[in-house]
């Protein structure tokens, strides 16, 4: 068991650090409870950290069964094989996408402000979560940086259930994960403390890691051009 999201990120950046070479590499935390995990693992490889802010696209009579995702950016991933097996028409579609992209905008807002989101053309992404049952919004996430131009995803979690992470290799170029439980039960039960991350802890975090990074690398004011929101790196 891990005592915390802090715990975990510690225990995962050790893991991460001994496999990633590349130094182009943007640590993305899937919001909320996986950006403390996130925030550790940035800060022990030295990469800057940033949110991925996406939503599944559920079909409308099971919205657990997701037909596709969108992002930021007007970024939209559609699962055609979905789409046919569950004979959805292009207005239904379109009413889910519309809710959905509403939520990933304020969402942005909310965590980001006015800052933009780090460029990921060409660039290792580790995509980071405090855990994954069904791996739906991972799989979202893994196809969302793809679309912006990610060179390499990796996923890495602290816990996952065994046949969700055999099944994410097929999304992710790597997936790294601690815990593979057969029972995995809930993602909770693999914490002592699973308190609820709040959009304040979330964006406390972000500014502290661009501060950090900004100091760093010699960038006076807290957003340099590698840090939080500041599209490059």
């Amino acid at each position: 068991m891990f005592a915390d999201r802090h715990d975990a990120g510690v225990r995962l950046a050790e893991r991460l650090a001994g496999l990633i070479t590349d130094e182009n590499v943007v640590v993305l935390g899937l919001p909320r409870g996986g950006v403390p995990v996130a925030f550790e693992v940035a800060r022990t490889l030295g990469a800057p950290l940033d949110v991925i802010v996406v939503r599944k696209l559920g079909v409308p009579f099971q919205p657990e069964l997701g037909f596709g995702a969108v992002g930021e950016g007007g970024v939209r991933v559609i699962n055609s094989d979905v789409v046919r097996m569950a004979h959805l028409t292009h207005a239904e579609m379109d009413v889910v996408e519309e809710r959905e992209r509403v939520e990933v905008e304020r969402r942005a807002r909310r965590f980001r402000d006015d800052h933009r989101p780090i460029d990921l053309v060409g660039r290792t992404v580790i995509l980071v979560d405090d855990g994954i049952a069904t791996g739906g919004t991972a799989q979202a996430a893994c196809q969302v940086a793809r679309a912006r131009g990610a060179g390499r995803v990796i996923l890495a979690v602290p816990v996952g259930a065994q046949d969700t992470v055999e099944r994410m290799r097929a999304d992710a170029d790597e997936v790294v994960c601690l815990q593979t439980p057969a029972d995995m039960l809930a993602i909770g039960f693999w914490y002592e403390d699973f308190a609820q991350t709040s959009d304040e802890q979330v964006v406390t975090l972000l500014q502290r890691a661009a501060e950090a990074r900004a100091s760093t690398l010699g960038h006076p004011g807290g957003t340099g051009s590698g840090g939080t929101g500041q599209g490059g790196g």
